[in-house]
């Protein structure tokens, strides 16, 4: 399939390319010229912001006058018109193509959308399906479609229509994922929501699908929404389907739904989802980025993000008190003793499984509350300083509430600990197992759980609201139908949070109201108010406080985080939010972050095509789910059992040295740890063997450990990981994201193009073979300018007290960092690692810039083809033999494939990676002579095998 002739020469060494940059964001420029600017700065990151998006072939039926009145903007059209040209395409297995619509939240998608369906209106096609993840969403809808003055295409809502009533005969029908599921009790023609869709959209329907929000349909194989989303689009294969999400796929795997986009299947390099995945993963997050870009080049996908400009970003390090720890030390010895006095009680794998849950949900909801303290602290700061407050959190505990009500039949006179409930629930679990014999045991234990209880933290939202002063002060946007007050005489009580003539649905858009208005000024809100809602400082609404914006609990997912953030930074707003995590001292909090960095991380690479869009959200520092967590994870556990002498020490101040570290009076609780291979040691003794020990495990398990405990491992483990990062970097094997290819003053010349054109889905794309070449030298009109601006005693020219052939070698030193200069040479500028001073002075000697200069410009011209031991010696060994030689020569050469990668990226770098050893695709970046800007990936370098930008 792959019409390129891949020579020996190119094997040697190329770039995928398929880009240009800036540096970190590129204001967006709409390829479309129509319409009236967007009202914010959009960008889209360097990778995709060059990437050539195909030429516009489509005419936009829309009337002028919604085009010149702005009610679309110049963005907004733009991906209305590529939307509708992609829909023009039909894919080889019959299907009509999709378009993934990526833009960031806020950046006004629904709108988007509804042009979509106005567009498809003006043509003919009178029926569209819109779905989304909450009914509340059709009145956004609504408001969309009359907002951009098409009020009479009507929206009718699923859910109002019964399961046999198609009275309907055109419009928009708005319907939730999970009603994709719907079964009728009552039987009948329509027994399902699908089939009623499927019948009213007609045979050869070729409307408009929306998929809105459609990350909900990631796990298309595993769930019945997602099967329905993916059935669907096969049983309409003519229909116009549209995805819609700032957080598409966080994962590659959750791409399969998209069924249409067309990257997989017949016409494709990867016949099924399996081997598109399979070669993805294979090769990490650099193949994501070449799947956005790709995407892009091809018609298929179009991302855009506010500008963060403005946006304040900080991670709260939130100490404990001593209290905390006090009662944290409690729970965890109380969970050992529990376990400990039922190992080999219980060996049933189901039971042991239910306990780990309620385990890990017991420490998380301990680390949520050890952080509410310091929250309702700033929170109180910024209310004094003209702000107001947006909260975010998923865990209610609104389950453990209704559990203490029915137990107490309706009647609740105090907070509930929902910390206490799952607690009960983990050793319940485990306690079911106890003999008669046994039963003294667990009357005791189940009498210490009930006094620890009085000392466990009361639910997190409750306490909240009760913190800043009740309901009247605090909107509550979340799922929950009730909750826990109280009341001015102090006494407390359960109460509804439906008010008189409101259903409980319509709860949140009234609390959302009254934060917009600033009657109140703070809100809390959970993943049940994360899609769809606006919390900016809107323009149009009274209240314009800044947002500050706290994350006191994170999200499972990369998408519910983003989704989250995306609530109070969007379109129209008069400021900017500050975002602030907290995150609390304790190590094992760590897991929680660790899932939402691995995956914001692979979420910018596959929806951004950059790994670093979302680091104004970073939490990449917790990312700990790779390999090198694994690795390092691997080297303490064989360290602890004495099987390694680990060069990485333990943490320093622990009490008693390294000895006591190692000797295991660092873990009492170790169980938890479960190692890969069980050591017959006293403290070790009744550690259960289970074969493999993941990080995740690993991450669960120490939230069980006293908080001096698991930090002092948790310590360890990070100074392993850290080690191993180090020491990739240091050999050139760390995938270290995108890359300058030449940084500095380099020059880098195109050479040599030839394009070639690459069969498949949706249509023929194209791809650009280049050759480039990079002067890494400096002349010495630079060199002197540079020398002029010096004025430290050992800064300026030197030459070298040995002789290099016939003549002494020639530099540049400047002043870094303490003892260390950074050295300039003729043939490479800037030399990548600084000199320590005594090594400059034991090697050189400091000259005159007259003494200089004849030295520098003959170097400077005789590298420029010449490599350094022809320089030297006056001949080169390699050269003689027939062979090629670059070492400090000033010329670089490397080819560079550009275009529509993903036609050919399987079969080239397979023949990459068996030439490498390596599946690692190293993004570049670079800006040639003629100002033509370029991104790729950088597989190895023209003649050597390690990196360009490590070699010298």
């Amino acid at each position: 399939m792959l019409p390129i002739p891949l020579t020996a020469q190119m094997q040697l060494g190329f770039i995928f390319c398929g880009a240009s940059v800036a540096n970190n964001c590129s204001v967006h420029m709409c390829a479309a010229n129509i319409g009236i600017s967007h009202p914010d700065i959009v960008v889209e990151t360097n990778t995709l912001s060059s990437v050539p998006p195909p030429d516009i072939t489509y005419t936009l039926s829309i009337p002028d006058r919604t085009v010149s009145s702005g009610l679309l903007s110049a963005l907004q059209l733009e991906a209305i018109i590529y939307a509708c040209q992609q829909h023009e395409v039909i894919l080889q297995n019959g299907q009509r193509a999709g378009f993934l619509i990526g833009d960031g939240a806020g950046v006004g998608k629904g709108r988007t959308v509804a042009g979509i369906i106005l567009e498809s209106f003006l043509k003919g096609r009178k029926r569209a399906l819109w779905f989304s993840v909450s009914n509340d969403l059709k009145y956004d809808a609504e408001r969309d479609l009359r907002d951009i003055d098409a009020p009479n295409i009507p929206v009718f809502a699923l859910n109002k229509i019964k399961y046999g009533d198609m009275a309907t005969s055109e419009g928009v029908l708005f319907a939730t994922y999970s009603a994709l599921i719907g079964e009728s009790q009552a039987g009948g023609q329509h027994r399902t929501r699908l089939k009623q869709i499927l019948d009213w959209c007609k045979p050869n329907f070729d409307g408009v699908i929306v998929f809105d929000e459609c990350h909900k349909a990631k796990n298309a194989t595993s769930t019945k929404m997602g099967k329905a989303v993916l059935d669907l689009q096969n049983k309409l294969p003519r229909a116009r389907v549209v995805y819609a999400s700032a957080t598409g796929a966080s994962e590659p795997k959750n791409m399969i739904y998209m069924s249409r986009l067309g990257i997989w299947g017949q016409g494709t390099p990867f016949k099924t989802f399996d081997d598109f995945l399979h070669a993805i993963e294979k090769r990490g997050v650099g193949a994501m980025e070449i799947v956005a870009m790709d995407m892009k080049v091809s018609g298929m996908y179009i991302a855009r993000q506010l500008s963060f400009s403005g946006v304040s970003f900080r991670i709260e390090e939130i100490t404990l008190d001593e209290q905390f720890k006090l009662v944290y030390n409690k729970a965890a010895r109380l969970v050992r003793e529990t376990q400990t006095a039922t190992l080999g009680l219980a060996s049933r794998k189901s039971l042991w499984g239910q306990f780990w849950s309620s385990h890990q949900r017991f420490f998380k909801y301990l680390c949520i509350a050890a952080k509410v303290r310091r929250l309702v602290e700033i929170a109180y700061t910024e209310l004094q300083q003209g702000k107001c407050i947006v909260i975010g959190l998923q865990s209610t505990g609104e389950a453990r509430t209704r559990e203490v009500l029915d137990e107490n039949d309706g009647h609740l006179d105090r907070f509930v600990s929902a910390s206490l409930r799952v607690l009960k629930e983990s050793s319940e679990v485990i306690l079911c197992v106890f003999s008669a014999k046994l039963e003294e045991l667990k009357l005791r234990l189940l009498g210490k759980i009930a006094e620890l209880g009085k000392e466990l933290p009361l639910n997190t939202l409750d306490e909240l609201i009760d913190r800043f002063g009740g309901p009247e002060k605090v909107s509550e946007m979340t799922g929950r139908k009730g909750r826990v007050v109280r009341r001015p005489d102090s006494s407390v009580r359960y109460e509804t949070r439906a008010e008189q003539g409101l259903s409980i649905d319509h709860v949140n858009i009234r609390e959302k109201e009254r934060f917009m208005t600033g009657e109140k000024l703070i809100a809390i809100i959970s993943e049940a108010a994360s899609s769809g809602i606006s919390l900016q400082a809107d323009k149009r609404v009274q209240n314009r406080r800044r947002r500050v914006h706290m994350t006191l609990e994170l999200p499972w997912s990369a998408d519910r985080a983003i989704q989250q953030f995306g609530r109070t930074h969007r379109s129209n707003q008069v400021t900017a939010p500050e975002y602030i995590f907290l995150i609390s001292e304790l190590a094992g909090e760590r897991r929680f972050a660790s899932i939402v960095a691995k995956r914001l991380e692979s979420l910018g690479a596959l929806t951004h095509g950059d790994r670093r869009a979302t680091e104004s959200r970073d939490l990449s520092q917790y990312n700990f789910e790779n390999k090198y967590g694994t690795k390092a994870l691997d080297k303490i556990t064989k360290a602890i059992l004495r099987q390694i002498d680990n060069k990485v020490p333990p943490p320093k101040g622990y009490p008693g040295g390294d000895i006591m570290f190692f000797r295991g009076n660092c873990f009492p609780v170790s169980y938890i740890f479960v190692f890969k291979k069980c050591m017959q040691t006293d403290w070790l003794s009744f550690i259960p063997y289970i074969p493999d020990c993941s990080i995740t495990k690993f991450l669960n398990r120490i939230l069980g450990m006293e908080v001096h405990h698991q930090n002092s491992l948790f310590q360890y483990f990070t100074d392993n990981f850290d080690y191993l990062i180090n020491k990739d970097k240091k050999e050139g094997k760390y995938d270290m994201g995108i890359l300058d290819l030449a940084p500095g003053n380099d020059e880098i010349h195109e050479e040599t193009q030839e394009k070639f054109l690459t069969p498949g889905n949706p249509q023929e794309g194209q791809v650009i073979l280049y050759k480039i070449s990079v002067d890494r030298g400096m002349p010495w009109e630079e060199a002197c300018s540079k020398a002029e601006k010096l004025t430290g005693d050992y800064e300026g020219f030197y030459l070298s007290n040995k002789l290099r052939g016939n003549q002494p070698c020639v530099l540049l030193a400047e002043q870094g960092r303490g003892r260390n200069f950074i050295l300039y040479k003729p043939n490479i500028g800037k030399q990548a690692h600084p000199e320590n001073l005594d090594n400059l002075l034991l090697r050189y000697y400091k000259v005159t810039p007259d003494e200089a200069k004849d030295f520098w410009e003959s170097q400077f011209v005789f590298s420029f083809t010449n490599c350094t031991h022809a320089n030297w010696k006056g001949k080169c060994k390699m050269i003689e033999q027939g062979q090629e030689c670059f070492l400090g020569m000033r010329l670089r050469q490397y080819h560079m494939l550009c275009g529509a990668l993903l036609r050919v990226w399987k079969r080239v770098s397979d023949i990459v990676s068996d030439i490498t050893n390596s599946s690692i695709l190293q993004i570049v970046r670079l800006k040639t002579k003629q100002n033509s800007k370029q991104v790729g990936e950088l597989m190895f370098c023209y003649v050597t095998s390690q990196p360009c930008f490590l070699a010298n």
